[in-house]
């Protein structure tokens, strides 16, 4: 059998890159997926492309999961269309990028909104379903960058430590009810937004990845399958880099 067989799995920010391949992966093992993202062209094609491989594993439902009314009201029908969610994996984010000096506070608000905020409404949204179901997992998609700060991302190093030390407490909260929460920051992983770079700043990234290479987005939906397997049942709290050895 399958390891997600029966299971749903909700992934935010699925209509491409890394939330799409972790998407993909879960019903390629049997689960029930439902894929959001902000855009309904975007959410409704990433599951027909899933729903074409393994069929009527996956539901697109539009959402900005920085609007808490409307997470509240798109979970209820999400349980309402699965009866339960085993899984949740937040990985919607937006960048603004700029030095502070320069950057407006609407810039600020939209990254923290979508990227922290968002967090905690699909949180609320879902917790009392997950304490319910078998072998909950929540998985938080940070960053190195939370990690290590960089210049010009202000915003969005403050989104993503804030969301580590969101799930530290978050997963004491949910101890008691074994739901297992966790976080996976990614470096630089080879996506639509890391092949606009050119090529003098490819190379100074690359300069300090000791591996020498972007990573893929399979190697972030590995570490989210494993995470919400059996296999890391004493797992919870925890941040995982994957980041071909960035942050060691």
């Amino acid at each position: 059998m399958s390891r997600f067989q029966d299971k749903v799995v909700v992934v935010t920010g699925a209509g491409r890159g890394i939330g799409f391949e972790i998407a993909r992966r879960f019903a390629a093992e049997g689960a029930k997926v439902a894929v959001i993202s902000r855009s309904a062209g975007s959410c409704e094609g990433a599951a027909e492309k899933i729903n074409g491989e393994f069929p009527e594993s996956a539901k697109a439902y539009a959402l900005d999961v920085a609007d808490f009314d409307s997470v509240q009201e798109t979970g209820k029908q999400i349980l309402a269309d699965f009866g339960q969610v085993n899984v949740l994996v937040n990985n919607a984010g937006v960048t603004r990028d700029g030095l502070l000096m320069r950057m407006k506070d609407s810039d600020w608000d939209t990254v923290l909104d979508t990227n922290l905020k968002g967090a905690f409404n699909t949180v609320k949204a879902f917790q009392r379903s997950m304490m319910k179901a078998a072998d909950p997992r929540i998985i938080n998609l940070a960053s190195v960058i939370g990690l290590m700060g960089n210049a010009g991302q202000a915003n969005y190093a403050a989104s993503k430590a804030g969301l580590i030390g969101f799930t530290k407490s978050l997963a004491k909260e949910l101890a008691g009810r074994k739901v297992c929460c966790n976080a996976i920051a990614p470096g630089f992983i080879t996506t639509d937004m890391t092949a606009e770079l050119d090529e003098k700043t490819r190379e100074s990234i690359l300069a300090n990845i000791p591996l020498k290479e972007f990573g893929a987005t399979d190697d972030i939906a590995n570490l989210a399958l494993f995470l919400a397997s059996k296999d890391a049942s004493y797992i919870t709290g925890q941040v995982i880099a994957c980041d071909g050895g960035m942050t060691m």
